[in-house]
């Protein structure tokens, strides 16, 4: 086979993907043999291993311990939900969205006190050091993980209030602008920034994933008169999920 200038090994990957995407090598179909390869393509043996490696880097195939290379099942990516600043509205969109019919989710969170790191302190418009409050949350659906967050929120506007823990209280598990109102802080905006890169090793360890998937991480941060008052990580697997925005029209 004859390559242009693309390099080898990228052309080998490109096709392999190709009869994956179409079905010729459905899932759970051992990926040719790394001799096969250089045999088929006429490459060397250093091509065939990094065309193998591109694609268990793309999450297409898997290595199975003393079995070989196999195609791993495609999931039809599903949808979380993302939803603007509303007035009102009770709870976060997550469990919005589990109280319809059909839905299967369930969540688990931790909350403790911690010092804000300089990346956390500038989001909040704090000190590096100044004490937060910082939830984690597992969300899951049917039992299987599908989003991880984090949240941090400065003490010094939730701190001996009855909604310092964001899980706990009276107002425990509502949204952060239903439980800002009833300390008097009035939110009135929400920032979230959509980027993506590899999960990190415990992210795709809770998430199922392999090292080189990647993830989606939307940060996310609410303002009450221009200032933080709660800023959040939220981490997706993003060969299972999409982000899907709902934004009010104004």
């Amino acid at each position: 086979m004859t390559f242009g200038e693309q390099p080898a090994y990228l052309r080998v990957a490109g096709d392999l993907r190709k009869k994956i995407v179409d079905g010729s090598l459905p899932p759970h179909t051992r990926l040719p043999s790394q001799a096969r390869i250089r045999e088929e393509y006429g490459v060397s043996d250093t091509v065939a291993l990094e065309a193998r490696k591109v694609l268990m880097a793309e999450g297409l195939v898997e290595g199975r311990s003393g079995s070989g290379t196999y195609v791993r099942e495609r999931p039809v990516p599903r949808r979380v939900a993302r939803t603007g600043y509303r007035a009102s509205g009770g709870s976060t969109p997550f469990r919005q969205e589990q109280a319809e019919d059909g839905a299967r989710g369930t969540w688990e969170s931790r909350s403790e006190q911690a010092e804000a790191s300089s990346a956390v302190a500038e989001r909040l418009g704090v000190r590096t050091g100044d004490r937060v409050m910082c939830t984690r949350y597992v969300y899951r659906d049917a039992g299987e993980v599908m989003m991880l967050s984090t949240s941090w929120e400065p003490l010094a506007v939730t701190g001996r209030t009855p909604v310092m823990l964001p899980e706990e209280g009276p107002l425990g598990g509502c949204g952060v602008v239903e439980r800002m109102a009833a300390i008097d802080v009035v939110v009135d905006n929400v920032a979230e920034e959509v980027g993506a890169r590899p999960g990190l090793a415990e992210e795709l360890m809770s998430l199922g994933g392999v090292p080189g998937h990647v993830v989606i991480v939307v940060q996310r941060t609410y303002y009450a008169s221009g200032k933080p008052v709660e800023t959040a990580d939220v981490v997706v697997p993003a060969d299972r999920y999409r982000i899907a925005y709902h934004l009010p029209v104004r």
